[in-house]
């Protein structure tokens, strides 16, 4: 498979548009929601990866602060944006695999709201996350 070139995404999955030019030019990023999750997906390529060959920990967690962000946003049902997030690496994401992520809303006060995820590849956890995020006021337009 050429580089650019992304498979199918796993059943349920659907691209992600309008979310930010950093976002974009990591993406592709797809997107579903379950009761209980709000869920992403990246495949990986080699532009995601370090010298070693392993999906970038930036990559990882950029993508986790992102799935959290939107675990806020349709729990709490306002934008937010990162106050502190804390990621743990727990094993190796490579070149070829979907990289899948599922978080949820934990807590919400009026100006604060946590969250909690992990991704993993397979049935291997590869990073959990937990951060706070503070809830913005929705734009007005």
């Amino acid at each position: 498979m050429a580089e650019g070139e992304v498979p199918a995404p796993p059943e349920g999955f659907k691209a992600s548009n309008g979310r930010g030019p950093f976002s974009t030019v990591n993406g592709p990023i797809f997107h579903r929601l379950t009761d209980q999750h709000v869920q992403h997906a990246f495949f990986a390529e080699h532009r995601h990866t370090n010298g070693m060959g392993l999906v970038h920990g930036g990559m990882l967690t950029a993508f986790l602060d992102g799935l959290l962000a939107a675990a806020v946003f349709r729990g709490a049902e306002r934008p937010a944006v990162t106050i502190h997030l804390s990621v743990d690496f727990l094993h190796m994401a490579r070149t070829g695999e979907w990289v899948i992520g599922e978080a949820r809303l934990t807590r919400a006060t009026a100006e604060v709201a946590f969250a909690e995820g992990r991704a993993f590849v397979g049935t291997r956890d590869v990073v959990r996350a937990t951060g706070v995020f503070k809830l913005m006021k929705p734009r007005l337009r």
